[in-house]
């Protein structure tokens, strides 16, 4: 996920305050709210009362990840790159309360409307090896993952205007090729921690701590060896004000993150996801270009939804709700700005977005379908998916700088 570093001035490695925020843009904050505001109005009263809850949610969500700069992506790249694992010891730590929140909600079948909430439950098989390992280098060429290009765009982020369109359009071509990957191939049944072993969700949540728990002292031995820079602090307010405006402490955030999950889960039956979307969308302007999307494998037997309202999509107004809560973000924190387009960044944006397109549609998603709600699902391929993930990172470091894009290295003063 992009750390929004072009609106982030930078620090020296002696500075011990972080750079002082600039001034809130209040008519963009006002502006955000506002249409905040009416498409929630217009949601309560054209589709179900869910459609409404999700946007706010996303908004919610979008708040929390640019406030924190919450990174997937650069989470990745620093430790392929110089072995920092502060942002993937965060990553632990949301999968952890997530988990927590997860096991009960899938135990004992609660939703808020009566439905039954289902985890993210997928296979394991070549789709998801090829499709995780294509997004692993996409997110990195691309600048971002799936919901940092959302919360980019929000941002002001101009060249993941460029992710974000071919990032759709590899989502539509991964759907017309689903057939091949998905019944041509071959795949092992879907695997869950919780019912396919006997343990139940309880033993299952234990297994996945003590899963975190290693993973987060594996990155504690890396950085020891390895003496990684530390991640530059962001401008922030003191106080309650931080609430608004600057950046949060990283936990918080992964906090946030895994209670507003486990509200979607609560709320439309399965957790938070952001590439559906994407299909859906492209598959809509494919067949106003006269494909026949309904042959395609991925629509078999959903139909209804590709012919109805992209306003009734559940991911939708997630999407939606991710890009105005990180608009009005940047713009509390003074840093909504459109930002520089080189031919570098767009070649890799468009060619990055084109493999995490069609790479989550292989992989059954992208970081947050697979690999975060995944993971909280108590899904084995949501593992599979952050070690290809991990994978296609390594080899996106040689990729990048062909592109003019930076890599951290180990003398720098931050990464």
């Amino acid at each position: 996920m992009s750390t929004l570093a072009q609106s982030v001035p930078k620090q020296s490695a002696a500075a011990k305050e972080a750079p002082k925020l600039n001034p809130p843009q209040k008519k963009l904050v006002t502006g955000g709210i506002l249409a905040t505001f009416i498409l929630t109005i217009y949601l309560a009263a054209t589709q179900h009362i869910v459609q409404p809850m999700l946007l706010l949610i996303g908004v919610l969500l979008g708040y929390t990840l640019f406030h924190a700069r919450f990174g997937f992506t650069s989470a990745f790249r620093r430790l392929a790159s110089v072995g920092n694992g502060q942002s993937l010891r965060a990553h632990m730590f949301m999968l952890a309360i997530a988990c927590t929140l997860f096991a009960p909600i899938l135990a004992f079948g609660y939703s808020f409307f009566g439905g039954t909430p289902a985890g993210n439950i997928s296979p394991i098989g070549i789709s998801l090896i090829v499709g995780a390992f294509m997004f692993g280098i996409g997110m990195q060429l691309g600048g971002g993952c799936a919901s940092g290009t959302l919360y980019a765009v929000g941002g002001g982020r101009t060249v993941m205007f460029i992710t974000l369109l071919f990032f759709i359009v590899g989502s539509t071509i991964g759907a017309a090729h689903s057939t091949f990957w998905m019944e041509d191939l071959p795949a092992a049944e879907p695997f869950s921690l919780a019912t396919s072993t006997g343990l139940g969700y309880g033993g299952a949540w234990a297994v996945s701590l003590m899963i975190f728990a290693i993973v987060a002292g594996i990155t504690i031995l890396i950085e020891k060896k390895r003496k990684p820079p530390k991640m530059a602090v962001l401008p922030s307010e003191k106080g309650w004000k931080r609430i608004f405006r600057g950046s949060w402490p990283l936990f918080a955030a992964a906090a946030a993150l895994a209670v507003l999950n486990a509200l979607t889960l609560l709320t439309r039956d399965s957790p938070w996801g952001v590439t559906a979307a994407f299909t859906l969308w492209g598959s809509k302007v494919a067949e106003g270009l006269g494909f026949n999307v309904e042959s395609w494998g991925y629509w078999a037997g959903n139909t209804e939804a590709l012919h109805a309202s992209i306003f009734a999509d559940t991911t939708t107004a997630l999407n939606f709700g991710v890009i105005l809560g990180a608009f009005i973000a940047s713009a509390a924190g003074g840093l909504f700005r459109f930002t520089k387009i080189t031919k570098g960044n767009t070649a890799a944006s468009i060619i990055g977005g084109l493999l995490m397109g069609y790479g989550a549609r292989l992989a059954f998603g992208c970081n947050v379908g697979a690999y975060f709600s995944g993971i909280a699902s108590f899904s084995a391929h949501g593992y599979i998916w952050g070690v290809m993930a991990l994978a296609g990172t390594f080899l996106a470091l040689y990729l990048r700088p062909l592109f003019g894009l930076s890599v951290p290295r180990p003398r720098d003063s931050f990464c």
